[in-house]
């Protein structure tokens, strides 16, 4: 990642990559700028479209996630583009990848076990666009398959889910979305960039993130990024022999007809960059979620730094989960990190993981003699902590917590909750990498206030 998708500013020699802090890029004539609108000429046009500084993010995102770089030109030349698009938000990047090949009367299915604003954008602001979110539990693919129709579009996944921790059995999720001819949209931001997990090299055809969390790793900029596999042929067909991705694969009416699907560089039968160009040149063209230049600036950093620090958020919450399974002031049981060898998707982690790496996020609950005094003394013991912040955020380098129950999931039903594996009195934990013994002794003092 140091040395992936960025060359030296041979004008400056600037060894950080420039921040391009500009709206527009002034062309070198009038048929230049008339051939970068008619995409006949690939270079930056507008930053809500293209900035060499946020090329540089989604080169070096793709690199990391493991998408593969094709005939579509040097990935250090930034006027080509990546197979990868970097957006404002990781909600602005999954509304961006599945708009880009969904429309009223589609279908999708998605893990009920997503995080809470996840949850929400699918079941009504995706409704009230005509398309349907159909839920399953993600330990259980077959009901997954049970919910797809021929108006289905892919199936949607997370790689560890937040805040339940289940991981998707991916082999046996790729056979049903071939079996099917859909593609599988998977939100890897607990893989934590790719670190921990790689979709793609497991079958997965799209992966989204949000770049706010382990990618950027200090909570002070807000991005998402889309990368596209490139493995997914999107000019299949219905039963009717009608184009089951007429978003895709058909005439793009605002580029005068053109078919990108069957395009000499970006096509299916060259690189297959179809879907992330579509992405960009036209959804993200008329929903406008773009991401600020010193933001991609800023994630890059990130990026610089992240397998030294995954490595320790990993390793703190391996330990801290072990720690904390045998606590007393902890619900026997309630521990569910997929580190821990009772959690029912430890095999599966040890299967698609990085080995002895199960990302540093987790549940607990604090031990009670009934329900409402154990949820009760997880309200008491957030607020006692110190150290450890209350906040709405995960992968950030310090150690965070979070009753999901009554904040990021409020918004859903008791039946939802239950559904998307939030606990009542479910106490979630992102794992930072301060030293250990330090994070038990705020969590050890806190434990006492609650208790008292």
């Amino acid at each position: 990642m140091l040395h992936h998708g960025h060359k030296l500013d041979t004008d400056n020699r600037a060894r950080a990559p420039p921040i391009f802090q500009t709206t527009s890029f002034e062309f070198k004539s009038a048929e230049h700028g008339g051939a970068l609108f008619e995409l006949s000429q690939l270079g930056p046009i507008y930053t809500r479209l293209m900035n060499p500084t946020t090329h540089v993010l989604e080169y070096k995102v793709a690199k990391l996630e493991g998408a593969p770089c094709k005939a579509h030109g040097d990935c250090d030349n930034a006027t080509t583009l990546p197979n990868a698009l970097a957006v404002a938000s990781g909600q602005s990047a999954q509304m961006h990848a599945l708009l880009t090949f969904m429309s009223s009367g589609d279908n999708f299915v998605a893990s009920s076990e997503l995080y809470g604003g996840t949850y929400t954008q699918f079941k009504y602001s995706f409704a009230n666009l005509g398309i349907e979110a159909r839920f399953f539990n993600a330990a259980n693919p077959d009901e997954a398959a049970s919910l797809i129709d021929e108006n289905t579009k892919c199936i949607y996944l997370e790689t560890i889910s937040n805040p339940s921790s289940t991981v998707p059995d991916f082999e046996k999720y790729v056979e049903i979305a071939k079996m099917n001819a859909i593609p599988i949209v998977c939100d890897n931001t607990f893989g934590q960039g790719g670190w921990t997990c790689k979709p793609l090299a497991w079958g997965a055809d799209i992966v989204v993130e949000s770049a706010t969390k382990w990618i950027g790793g200090h909570g002070t900029s807000i991005g998402g990024i889309i990368v596209d596999g490139s493995s997914f042929d999107w000019r299949v067909k219905k039963a009717d022999g009608s184009l089951k991705y007429p978003l895709v694969a058909g005439p793009q009416e605002s580029y005068h007809g053109g078919d990108f699907a069957n395009h000499p560089i970006f096509g299916v039968d060259a690189c297959n960059l179809v879907f992330i160009l579509l992405a960009r040149v036209k959804t993200l063209r008329d929903m406008g979620g773009c991401i600020a230049p010193f933001n991609a600036f800023q994630l890059i950093q990130g990026l610089e730094t992240l397998s030294l620090r995954c490595k320790a958020h990993c390793e703190n919450a391996n330990q801290l989960a072990e720690w904390l399974n045998g606590h007393e002031a902890v619900k026997a049981g309630s521990v569910l990190s997929i580190s821990l060898p009772s959690h029912p998707s430890h095999e599966l982690a040890k299967k698609y993981f990085r080995p002895n790496s199960f990302g540093s996020v987790f549940t607990f609950e604090l031990a009670g003699d009934t329900e409402d005094q154990a949820r009760e003394r997880g309200k008491k013991f957030i607020t006692a902590l110190k150290m450890c912040a209350h906040l709405a955020n995960v992968g950030d380098a310090r150690t965070l917590v979070i009753h999901p129950a009554s904040t990021t999931h409020q918004q859903l039903t008791t039946e939802q909750q239950i559904a998307a594996g939030v606990k009542p009195a479910g106490v979630r934990i992102s794992v930072g990498y301060e030293d250990l013994e330090d994070i038990k002794a705020d969590i050890d003092q806190a434990f006492a206030v609650a208790r008292a």
